[in-house]
């Protein structure tokens, strides 16, 4: 039994090394630098002729188009000096013209092709911009904006644009495992502090969108109508944005952490009143990672706080918290069924093996949890 389990403890290690990711900065990349590096240049006044913006994350793609908007001509010079194009039924002849044209009475003109994604012939028709590309207006400022995906880097409008020294951004999608440091990152550029269990309810509820997090943080600044000294406290984004801070996915694993049944059960309760807020698919993944993390811990020689979170991927103290807490009350060979009890309980929500109600099994697996021998 013990030379069982001791196998199976050894593949989930195997495995999470395996599939684990090197965790990329938040900001997305380019080849000329960070989306910090390209907002910098622009409110100095330091433009390039050629903008290429891509990616699946729009909000620094829209936060680029934007800062340009405001500072490559002035209101006074738009009327003649700005032209916007959207790809759904935008003629690419007139783009380019339109780029070709010199400025009248300004320094610059200004020429954007927004959801260029939706260009008729997407990314082959785009090609067809590669002559401008290769010899750009040097009085023009043209910005092509693509969403939800990257141009091929063999492309001829790609390869033309980079010949002439063109700005060219990719704007990756946010991981899972970036959205507490950005979160924590945003909140440090608006000056203002969180608590980490705030960090932690905010990352159950937004998701891995970018403009979603940048609203519910400049949300709760609002709402508290003071960003001076501000502190954003679980009471804060419970009042505010509407995910509980006593019965969410993080309490519920510090209730397993802590063998706290009653307290388990209370929250998987609350969980079958709002299951739309509490969905079984955020649950399960919470549940899965605090057991399996218990069991990669126990195999880690140094087990400083520094050293555990570095080899667990952790971004916070408070998951930490609840790990070193389980680690107390169960072994790893506990930890290890408990892991095959959530693998089986993921198949059964799925339908395999069982037809019952996903809270139901929830309950059940909690029960389970807590009296597994």
């Amino acid at each position: 039994m013990a030379r069982s389990w001791q196998c199976f403890a050894c593949n989930i290690c195997l495995s999470f090394v395996q599939k684990k990711i090197v965790p990329r900065k938040v900001m997305a990349k380019k080849a000329d630098g960070s989306f910090r590096e390209i907002m910098t240049a622009i409110r100095a006044g330091k433009f390039s002729p050629i903008y290429i913006l891509m990616g699946e994350e729009a909000y620094y793609i829209d936060a680029i188009v934007k800062a340009l908007e405001q500072s490559v001509v002035s209101e006074d010079e738009k009327d003649f000096n700005c032209n916007i194009f959207y790809g759904n039924d935008a003629d690419l002849d007139m783009v380019m013209t339109a780029a070709k044209q010199f400025p009248m009475m300004a320094q610059r003109r200004l020429v954007v092709l927004k959801e260029a994604q939706s260009v008729p012939g997407n990314k082959t028709s785009l090609d067809r911009l590669e002559p401008y590309m290769s010899r750009p207006n040097p009085s023009c400022v043209f910005v092509l904006a693509f969403k939800g995906g990257v141009l091929n880097v063999t492309s001829k409008l790609l390869k033309a644009a980079k010949a002439s020294n063109a700005v060219v951004f990719s704007s990756p999608k946010l991981r899972d495992y970036e959205v507490p440091n950005h979160i924590r990152d945003y909140c440090t550029s608006l000056r203002i502090n969180i608590d980490e269990k705030a960090i932690g309810m905010l990352t159950e509820t937004v998701g891995t969108s970018v403009s979603k997090i940048v609203g519910e943080i400049d949300k709760l600044v609002l709402a508290s109508g003071n960003a001076a000294n501000l502190r954003i406290t679980p009471e804060m984004v419970e009042r505010n944005i509407g995910v509980s801070k006593d019965f969410n996915s993080f309490e519920l694993v510090n209730a397993l952490s802590t063998r706290n049944y009653a307290k388990a059960m209370r929250i998987v309760d609350s969980f079958a009143k709002n299951p739309r807020q509490n969905p079984t698919e955020k649950v399960c993944p919470a549940i899965f990672s605090f057991y399996q993390n218990m069991v990669l811990a126990t195999f880690q020689k140094d087990k400083s706080d520094a050293s555990l979170m570095k080899a667990l991927g952790l971004k916070n103290t408070f998951a930490l918290r609840d790990i070193k807490s389980g680690m107390q009350h169960i072994d790893a060979h506990k930890a290890v069924m408990c892991v095959d009890a959530i693998r089986r309980f993921d198949a059964m929500t799925k339908g395999i093996g069982s037809m019952q109600n996903s809270h139901q099994l929830l309950k059940e697996l909690i029960f389970k949890l807590f009296t597994l021998r």
